[in-house]
């Protein structure tokens, strides 16, 4: 049998898929991926511009989505070259090394997505629960820290994951299932024993995505008691509108992962072009929608944007 496997060392390349079954329509899903990159990149790029050039949007409340819109470039940037190799010009090799860095990037970009939500979750809340000493609470060096908080426990969690695959052994036949390296598609392919890495797995996801989701909304419990304080209805109106956006960024990256865990685990009988679909709107949806969203909700940055786009003011 030893014929029949391979050391991470001298693996032969993965290979890549597309969307099985459909491999006839893959010219457009180019374009409709091109058009999606196109949106996310740019989008994100204006957002990062006006924070930045725009002197009212330095609170941490816009602090928080300017980190958002990075980290959103970054999963961009992270599937581009595979996906656009795959659906447009068909290459769909690539060597051990370049799937493990792009697997690494694409899971630190998510932990570090959901730790920015719940980052946001709480300026939301400390705004509404607590708006006299949301100054000294939020502070400029302590929305840093923050941040930095969310950068490092990403990379700390996904750090071991490359090295908990390369102690493994491969067999000869290393189809992946997406057009992109995740950690849950590579764990099916070693002939050894992956239980460490399922269970690895397993508690990143309960300690990060979990413990996020779990905290975003008991804020939003607390925000949401608060607001049925406010004895005037208007009031009470107004301010859940200034919670609008981040919901929404909540609800479009929590449930394209979540949707794409039950299909995972309960889809075995569903195409497999579904579980590609599923696992291409959790990655390109969020960065795209989240700048849309923000632009449309927020006011400042709705007025800079048309200013930018039309030459004109809103």
């Amino acid at each position: 049998m030893e014929g029949d496997t391979h050391n991470s060392s001298e693996l032969p390349p993965f290979t890549l898929t597309g969307l099985p079954g459909l491999e006839t329509y893959q010219h457009w899903m180019f374009l409709l991926l091109g058009t999606l990159y196109l949106v996310s990149i740019v989008g994100n790029t204006l957002i990062l511009f006006i924070i930045k050039e725009e002197q009212s949007l330095h609170q941490p409340m816009y602090y928080f989505l300017f980190l958002l819109s990075i980290n959103d470039l970054g999963v961009s940037f992270s599937t581009l070259p595979t996906v656009l190799a795959t659906f447009c010009f068909h290459l769909r090799e690539i060597s051990f090394n370049s799937c493990m860095a792009q697997m690494f990037f694409i899971h630190l970009f998510s932990f570090m997505e959901s730790g920015i939500l719940l980052a946001m979750s709480f300026d939301r809340y400390v705004a509404i629960c607590n708006p006299l000493h949301y100054a000294t609470v939020l502070t400029d060096a302590r929305v840093v820290r923050m941040g930095m908080s969310v950068i490092i426990r990403s990379f700390c969690i996904v750090f071991p994951l490359p090295f908990l695959l390369k102690r493994l052994s491969f067999c000869k036949v290393n189809v992946l299932s997406h057009a992109y390296c995740v950690h849950p598609d590579l764990i099916h392919l070693p002939c050894e024993d992956t239980t460490i890495n399922s269970i690895y797995g397993l508690f990143v996801i309960i300690s990060a995505f979990g413990l996020d989701s779990a905290l975003i909304l008991l804020s939003y419990v607390l925000i949401l008691r608060s607001v049925l304080a406010i004895a005037s209805r208007e009031e009470r109106f107004k301010t859940l509108n200034t919670c609008v956006s981040h919901i929404c960024a909540v609800l479009i990256f929590y449930v394209p992962m979540v949707s794409l865990s039950m299909t995972s685990r309960y889809g075995r009988y569903a195409p497999r072009y579904v579980h590609t679909l599923m696992s291409l709107v959790y990655l390109f949806v969020p960065p795209m929608l989240n700048p849309v969203i923000y632009s449309i909700k927020t006011k400042e940055i709705r007025r800079r944007l048309c200013k930018i786009v039309l030459g004109t003011k809103f």
